[in-house]
């Protein structure tokens, strides 16, 4: 049984109230509305099934392994960041670094066999709007970057009463960024400063697949199709809508969307040896996920999770439903992932073909094998460290990079002892 999409019923709008610890602790207390309309829903489509419930996916386990036992070392790249988000590999061997607050920085090297941050970010970044959750997120360079100095960032953009994620497009000139065109803006806007997604993939035929979070505040949004949020996006380089997106002529639907219920999706990475997209997102108190990503699937969010809500309330009653496509393996309780990249390399010939996923709670990063398009047995690493990874990505020299979570945040390298 396909599950439907909640039709779209037009709501009146009401000015945020300000967030507070007695307006907090008095929601706690009283069934959420978006709770209730959750789980009606669910229980519905459960009941029209007329089918068993599918099997959840059990907790994923991870063996500890310790920097000896792996085999690698670490060594500072470069420090003194301001809550590092994602990193881009130049091709003449510098590094881009975005940094939350809102700038782009470029990490060189220093002549010498070491690295060095330029003091200087670089010139003609957007404003973002710099608040919570809100800042500077990823940056992708174009497949054609050599050419055409293309690169792209997503951010937040507005205020606190009125945000989006956006993304844009630039000329890099090795200084600054020049021809900034806006390619894709969420709709509609939301208030506060939370689960905006952000992370980019670039699929082979050109287009950009990113997700954008629920906004943690009307979570059934994920499952509406009158909005971005809770949604991963597709888009052409320019902006422009591919013509074999799922839900394009559908009534009511916008026709960026490529799948939908998801909570706050941060790692995205397509596999071009598998010809597969892989996406995590962020569950409640438990049910962070890794899935396989399928053009027009429903992910379940709010409908389906394995986690529950921060005050120990149940999201929902169900794990699993017929028509929802379950994830390749969840985390519970939640670790928290946030980057992840694909490795492939030559430096760590046990470690090809695995996914590698960074934590910010269990601070560490899991190596996920994956064989046949499903997860093996999973190893968490770097966890000496004690630090929140924010990303993790696969250096063109083989080692894996890491970005520390930290308002003096650093680049980690990653390399056999």
């Amino acid at each position: 049984m396909l599950v439907p999409i909640i039709p779209y019923r037009r709501r009146t709008m009401k000015a945020p109230m300000p967030i507070s610890l007695h307006r907090s602790a008095s929601r706690a207390r009283r069934p959420h509305r978006r709770w209730r309309i959750a789980t009606a829903l669910a229980a519905v489509l459960a009941a029209a099934s007329c089918a068993v419930d599918p099997a959840s996916t059990p907790p994923a386990v991870a063996t500890t392994v310790d920097a000896v036992t792996a085999g690698y070392r670490v060594d500072t790249v470069a420090d003194g960041l301001v809550f590092p988000w994602s990193l881009a590999f130049l091709p003449d061997g510098r590094m881009l670094v975005t940094e939350r607050p809102g700038r782009l920085r470029i990490v060189e090297p220093d002549g010498g066999g070491g690295y060095a941050l330029q003091s200087e970010p670089v010139a003609g970044v957007p404003g973002v709007f710099a608040s919570g959750q809100g800042g500077l997120f990823d940056v992708v360079l174009d497949p054609a970057f050599g050419d055409n100095g293309r690169l792209y960032l997503s951010f937040a953009h507005g205020t606190l009463r009125a945000n989006h994620l956006r993304v844009v497009r630039a000329r890099f000139d090795g200084t600054a960024l020049h021809d900034v065109e806006t390619i894709f803006t969420s709709r509609p806007a939301k208030t506060h400063a939370q689960h905006f997604g952000g992370r980019i993939a670039l699929l082979p035929d050109g287009t950009l697949v990113f997700g954008v979070g629920d906004g943690n505040l009307e979570r059934t949004d994920a499952q509406r199709l009158h909005t971005h949020l809770g949604k991963l996006v597709r888009i052409n380089a320019d902006g422009t809508i591919p013509a074999d997106n799922p839900f394009v002529g559908r009534a009511g639907a916008l026709p960026e969307i490529y799948s939908i219920g998801h909570r706050n999706p941060q790692g995205v990475v397509h596999v071009p040896s598998h010809g597969a997209l892989y996406a995590h997102e962020h569950g409640a108190k438990g049910g962070d996920e890794l899935n396989h990503i399928v053009s027009g699937a429903n992910y379940g969010w709010p409908l389906v999770t394995d986690g529950v809500d921060y005050t120990g309330a149940r999201v929902t009653p169900f794990r699993a439903l017929e028509g929802i496509t379950p994830p390749l393996a969840q985390w519970t309780p939640s670790i928290a992932p946030s980057g992840m990249a694909w490795y492939d390399g030559a430096l760590f010939p046990q470690w090809r073909g695995s996914l590698f996923v960074s934590a910010l709670v269990e601070r560490g990063v899991r190596r996920v094998p994956m064989r046949d398009g499903l997860p093996g047995a999973q190893e968490l690493l770097l966890t000496a460290l004690g630090e929140r990874i924010r990303d993790v990505r696969a250096g063109p020299d083989g080692a894996l990079y890491l970005l520390t979570d930290a308002d003096a945040g650093r680049v980690l390298r990653v390399s056999p002892r």
